[in-house]
C-alpha cells in the first residue's frame, strides 16, 4: 500500500466520523452525545477490522500468502510436468521410503 493511499484511508474516517457526527446532530441528539456515539461507533468498526485483519494474518489467509502457495504450486507442476517417466519413478520411490520411514518412527515411539 502507497503512502497516499494511506493518507486517503485516513481522509475518509476523518470525513466518515464528521458526517456521523452531523447526521447523529440531525437526527435531534446534542452535540456532545453526537460527538461521544460518533466516537464510539468509529472506535468499534476500528477495532473490529484490526481484529478481522489478525484473524487474516493467524490463518494466512492474507492476499500475498495466497499468492505466494500459488506460485509455489505452479513452480511445482512445471518441475514435475518436465522430469521425465524414470524420474518420476524414483521421486515415487523416495516417497514411498520416506512413508515406510515415518511409520517405523511412529510406531517405535508408540
Amino acid at each position: 500500500m502507497r503512502r497516499v493511499d494511506v493518507l486517503a484511508i485516513g481522509v475518509a474516517i476523518f470525513a466518515i466520523g464528521g458526517l456521523l457526527y452531523a447526521g447523529l446532530q440531525l437526527v435531534g441528539m446534542g452535540t456532545i452525545s453526537a460527538g461521544i456515539w460518533a466516537q464510539a461507533i468509529l472506535v468499534v468498526g476500528l477495532v473490529g477490522w484490526v481484529v478481522t485483519y489478525a484473524a487474516r494474518a493467524v490463518t494466512g489467509n492474507m492476499t500475498y500468502h495466497q499468492q505466494r502457495r500459488e506460485y509455489e504450486d505452479a513452480v511445482l507442476q512445471k518441475r514435475l510436468e518436465e522430469m521425465t517417466p524414470e524420474e518420476l519413478a524414483a521421486l515415487q520411490a523416495e516417497i514411498e521410503q520416506e512413508k515406510a520411514a515415518n511409520q517405523n518412527r511412529i510406531k517405535a515411539g508408540s
